[in-house]
């Protein structure tokens, strides 16, 4: 890999876009590294994913974007469909994904932040869906955006394509947490998400995805009880003795 660099930093995966140049601006070698990063992340228990230099993600390169200008419809489907399934590889990454964001999230950067679980920001960062700006919109970064901004925000900042600030995106819901310190708060963040249940957690990420209802809630606990890891936490909880995942 060259636009992504990935590393096991012992249960957490670390995935930076390592573009800096093109302040990490997809390109078609960008996004299949990104989503190949997601496919397998084994047995990680957190991974986060950051951009090098001065930016998390700026959105889409300007020679891909001129490139693409000259392709077909059916290529242009064909290419928005590997950039689906990069977000949806994120999203569906099993283990919890965190962003460490800072710089510019524009356009798909923002949905990159979208696709994430947790989005820590720094304060000086201006986010956007910006595609309005260029006569196109945002479609693919679109279940993602809504599902953290909701409708009601997605009908000014979609259509007018102006950048927001950090602020703006903690209220919003697009982000998490915004902070001063934000290789503190990833790492507070992460250190979190390694306290729980290994395997709790990924159920807990199913939960919000896949949202049970009824009876199914019912055997979702049970399941997690008689489980191993959950007959070992409730023990350890009973006992006042750390769990032993920690």
């Amino acid at each position: 890999m060259t636009a992504v660099r990935t590393e096991r930093d012992g249960n957490v995966l670390r995935v930076t876009l390592a573009r800096p140049e093109r302040r990490n601006a997809f390109d078609a070698a960008l996004i299949a590294e990104l989503a190949q990063a997601f496919v397998d992340v084994g047995r990680a228990r957190a991974v986060v994913v950051a951009g090098e230099g001065a930016s998390f993600c700026a959105g889409a390169d300007v020679d891909w974007m001129r490139a693409s200008a000259s392709l077909s419809f059916d290529e242009n489907v064909a290419d928005a469909n590997a950039m689906r399934q990069m977000f949806e590889a994120i999203d569906r990454c099993p283990a919890p994904v965190v962003a460490r964001v800072h710089g510019h999230a524009l356009g798909g950067g923002a949905g990159l932040v979208a696709a994430s679980d947790i989005a820590i920001a720094a304060p000086a960062t201006e986010f956007a869906f910006s595609e309005v700006k260029l006569g196109i919109i945002p479609a693919v970064i679109s279940p993602f955006a809504l599902a953290k901004i909701g409708a009601a925000n997605a009908r000014r900042y979609f259509v007018t394509g102006e950048r927001f600030d950090a602020a703006t995106a903690l209220r919003l819901g697009l982000v998490s947490e915004v902070s001063e310190d934000l290789d503190g708060a990833v790492e507070r963040t992460v250190d979190e998400l390694l306290s729980a249940g290994p395997q709790a957690a990924r159920w807990a990420k199913r939960l919000v995805r896949e949202r049970p209802e009824g009876a199914e809630t019912a055997r979702w606990i049970a399941e997690r009880r008689t489980s191993d890891e959950g007959q070992a936490g409730l023990a350890a909880f009973l006992d006042k003795r750390k769990p032993p995942w920690t």
